[in-house]
């Protein structure tokens, strides 16, 4: 056949076909005594190939190599497909920070290049992100080595192919643990629980644990039932409460203590550190943080009705 036929049978310009056919990668089987190409089915085949693999995405040379035996073919798609599924990754990606700048008004360029550089942060990067931020509300403070270890131990570990909602809670995480308002309020929890000078209305570690579902689960429920913090209602819930919480720090439930654990529950009804635990569960793809933050407002306003009649 000559090269029109052959360009019409394959789907390709004959300039494509003249341009392969120059480079060696679809031989000629002669040439007419006017010098016009001809081509035989065994060029047709040839050319269906290299077709395809271009629309694959492989480059010319690399088809010319796998053509000539010079390179092995699944060792090759193999590499190309772990490419593509960088680029993927990325796309996604960039597709992720496109859709959550669509959603918010009013960006500097400032914050926009920061957001960028946020969601295109490799692992380590993640992990130095939240060790610096732990080290800064940590530090001159004496928290206890097993609490510190554990904080530590928990870091994004967003997936090579994260959703939309990992990367959203991604570019969220790393803006909280940049807010120094933020790590203000953990030093001050932080101080309030593990400096010596410092009373200690609430408990760390297991006991801390234990209570916190308590209060979730009383306070909780009576928040959920719609019980007024400040009625008589609720005070057997804030006894209850308040009792358990002195018994862990070997406290009495006295006027003072109470005044000590308001001040306590003040810090802790903050959203933000819940936020911190539940944007981590996102991005690692665990079991849906439990909100406890209503529970403890409700337990905050309840003492507080108590204590200031």
């Amino acid at each position: 056949m000559n090269i029109g036929e052959l360009a019409r049978r394959c789907g390709l310009s004959v300039k494509t076909v003249r341009y392969y056919s120059d480079l060696g990668l679809v031989p000629e089987a002669g040439r007419t005594r006017s010098g016009h190409r001809r081509y035989d089915t065994g060029a047709a085949l040839r050319l269906d190939f290299v077709r395809t693999l271009r629309e694959l995405g492989l480059d010319l040379a690399t088809i010319r190599r796998v053509l000539d035996g010079e390179a092995d073919l699944p060792h090759v798609a193999g590499a190309h497909a772990e490419a593509l599924g960088v680029q993927i990754r990325l796309l996604r990606v960039r597709r992720t920070v496109l859709r959550t700048l669509a959603r918010r008004n009013a960006l500097t360029q400032k914050e926009v290049d920061r957001m960028n550089r946020v969601v295109q942060a490799t692992a380590e990067e993640r992990r130095r992100l939240i060790s610096e931020f732990l080290d800064s509300i940590f530090e001159g403070i004496p928290v206890d080595p097993d609490f510190a270890a554990r904080m530590r131990s928990v870091t994004p570990e967003l997936p090579d192919d994260p959703t939309d909602e990992q990367v959203d809670a991604w570019i969220e995480l790393a803006e909280l643990v940049a807010d120094p308002d933020f790590r203000s309020l953990l030093r001050r929890m932080g101080e309030g629980s593990f400096s010596p000078d410092t009373p200690k209305p609430m408990p760390v570690g297991e006991a801390a644990g234990r209570l916190a579902k308590l209060v979730t689960e009383r306070a909780g429920a009576a928040e959920q039932a719609g019980v007024d913090p400040a009625s008589a209602q609720a005070r057997p819930v804030v006894d209850e409460l308040v009792r358990e919480y002195a018994a862990a720090v070997d406290r009495s439930d006295d006027e003072a203590y109470r005044r000590e654990l308001l001040d306590a529950l003040e810090l802790a009804v903050d959203p933000r550190p819940e936020r911190y635990w539940q944007l981590m569960a996102i991005i690692n793809g665990w079991p849906p943080f439990p909100p406890a933050t209503p529970a403890f407002g409700w337990f905050a306003q309840a003492l507080r009705a108590a204590t200031h009649p």
